[in-house]
């Protein structure tokens, strides 16, 4: 079976964000809302300590991923990403 994704890092990156898609989204009784936020920073947290390098690289897979999405709503989260996860500052 052949994969459809080009590479280990862009499947991770489709699969992680979807695990973030998910949580972000998650009413009160999917999720408490105290764990949401602790998975959510501590994404952030790892994301904003990545060299420069991964980090680009992350951006540019997210970007990809932001200009294919159909969703709207998905499009939008994907397209606050970068700043919303310490991919970029917020002065950038």
């Amino acid at each position: 079976m052949a994969s459809s994704y080009p590479s280990l890092t862009r499947a991770l990156a489709e699969a992680w964000v979807d695990v973030l898609w998910f949580i972000d989204g998650s009413e009160d009784e999917q999720m408490n809302p105290d764990d949401a936020v602790k998975v959510l920073e501590g994404v952030a947290h790892v994301v904003s300590a990545l060299p420069e390098e991964q980090r680009q690289e992350l951006l540019e897979l997210v970007g990809e991923m932001a200009a294919a999405e159909t969703d709207p709503a998905r499009r939008e989260f994907l397209e606050e990403f970068p700043e919303s996860f310490g991919l970029i500052d917020d002065a950038s």
